[in-house]
């Protein structure tokens, strides 16, 4: 007898739990699915919002089961719930990455190169002219860059969300040339904006831009007001120039399979350390600060990948830029490199 009343204690318990996980189930999933269909609005507006509210409408029915509440029955309404989010999975999923949208101008090109030896030919390098109303002046060039004579790569975190999000951007100095600057950036269309939201629902292609950091740099410490952090990295030769062309081969791989952008998994930040795994002959340990990207230049002074001759505080208070350059309108790209520079060490170079 006392087993039995134990045997239907833990079935209507385990029955009880069924329906609990199943309704986190539902709440989660028909978040995700009514975000994915704002963001991407599959058919136009309207009927996007109306198949919005026509799965609300229905989840709210399945969680109701548990009050008595269905549409058919209480086993078919699951059965549907299930089949249609199947599709939703199906639907989503099969949303393919292109490269034959309507480009902003700053994300209109894509990047290629030829190389012979060490010797790299860069096309499509981006050296736009900045206006302090945000306008600019376009302006594609061809660059070629010697491998061998790479004499330093720097990151430079730039924060426009607080102190938990900055941009990430590379740049690689040379013993003969100004330096370049790589930057994974969304691939805006041409009126678009940027939302984090949307970076997680397939909004934005990935892009790779490669520019002088007179514009890419420029524009974030003197044009939008972003706050601009500049950190010399150890790493020796054969490293710098292995990085460097894994961003050729990054290159290629976006030209041939277009991929989308997302803001937790495929981002500035997360690809770079991607990149860096790739030619570096130590497994880089895993870190939240590769996710809150704000705190990069920490990670990477435990990693003595910054210099140890400061501690993080000075490094933050001279690694900023943006006392330096924040007063020039009209400077040279040479000029602005080197202020960005100025007070930093050479030897991490």
């Amino acid at each position: 007898m006392q087993k039995d009343r134990t045997r239907a204690f833990l079935k209507t318990w385990g029955i009880r739990a069924l329906h609990s996980l199943f309704s986190v189930f539902v709440i989660l999933s028909s978040l995700w699915f009514c975000m994915a269909l704002w963001i991407q609005e599959p058919v136009n507006w309207l009927w996007s919002r109306i198949l919005i509210g026509t799965w609300l409408a229905f989840a709210l029915s399945i969680l109701g089961i548990y009050i008595s509440q269905h549409f058919f029955s209480r086993k078919k309404d699951i059965i549907i719930y299930i089949l249609g989010f199947a599709c939703s999975l199906f639907w989503y999923f099969g949303l393919e990455a292109r490269q034959d949208r309507q480009w902003a101008p700053e994300v209109s090109k894509i990047l290629h190169y030829e190389q012979r030896g060490d010797l790299v030919t860069l096309h499509n390098i981006r050296n736009f002219d900045w206006h302090a109303d945000g306008s600019y002046t376009e302006r594609w060039e061809t660059r070629q860059f010697d491998l061998s004579k790479i004499t330093g790569v720097n990151i430079i975190t730039s924060y426009w969300m607080g102190p938990k999000i900055a941009h990430t951007l590379v740049s690689f100095d040379f013993a003969d040339r100004q330096p370049l600057t790589f930057s994974i950036e969304i691939r805006k269309e041409k009126n678009e904006d940027f939302s984090a939201i949307g970076g997680f629902f397939r909004k934005y292609e990935l892009s790779l831009v490669a520019a002088d950091e007179k514009d890419i740099v420029y524009t974030r410490s003197n044009i939008r007001g972003e706050q601009v952090y500049f950190f010399p990295v150890n790493m020796p030769q054969f490293e710098r120039k292995a990085l460097f062309e894994e961003y050729l081969h990054k290159a290629d791989h976006l030209a041939a399979h277009p991929k989308w952008y997302n803001t937790l998994t495929s981002n500035c930040t997360t690809l770079v350390f991607d990149m860096v795994q790739a030619v570096s002959p130590q497994q880089l340990p895993m870190d939240y600060r590769l996710f809150a990207s704000g705190y990069l230049p920490n990670y990477l002074y435990d990693l003595h990948a910054v210099s140890h001759q400061w501690d993080m505080r000075t490094w933050y208070q001279r690694a900023h830029i943006n006392p330096r350059v924040s007063g020039y309108k009209q400077i040279s790209s040479a000029d602005y490199s080197k202020l960005a520079r100025k007070g930093l060490p050479r030897d991490a170079h």
